[in-house]
């Protein structure tokens, strides 16, 4: 028996728009990473970007549970001594909703040149329309 091992021509991409109102920061950045990576699809090989596009609208309208927003931080660093900030994350929700949701994706795919370009593949906008109607998105479900 032999191992597939999926080419770049053998590579078929969809765009996917998932409306993020009410649904769980995790479980919502869990589920289009995967679908960034290709792990839905039966082509899926580890070492090929095999995913698909993401578009998440409503960005805004977001959940964390428990107390997250208030005890939930977003550390970066300006790269100048001393230059640690955080910003909590219903700041960060009010500011920049889109941030939060591509933070969360970006965490969960992998961490070198393959998770990059897959991370490119990923849209949020913070309302509920998007300037990608050209590519025919398709609406996906849980």
């Amino acid at each position: 028996m032999k191992t597939y091992v999926a080419k770049k021509e053998d590579i078929e991409r969809k765009w996917y728009v998932i409306d993020a109102t009410d649904m769980v920061l995790g479980r919502l950045a869990s589920e289009v990473a995967a679908i960034l990576r290709g792990k839905k699809k039966p082509i899926f090989t580890p070492n090929v970007d095999t995913g698909d596009y993401v578009i998440v609208i409503n960005a805004e309208k977001i959940k964390l549970t428990g107390n997250k927003l208030t005890q939930k931080h977003y550390i970066y660093h300006t790269g100048y001594p001393g230059g640690r900030r955080e910003i909590r994350y219903d700041k960060l929700l009010e500011r920049h909703p889109e941030k939060a949701v591509e933070l969360a994706v970006k965490g969960m795919l992998p961490h070198n040149k393959l998770g990059r370009s897959m991370y490119r593949k990923l849209r949020v906008y913070a309302g509920d329309s998007h300037e990608h109607e050209a590519q025919m998105p398709e609406k996906y479900e849980f």
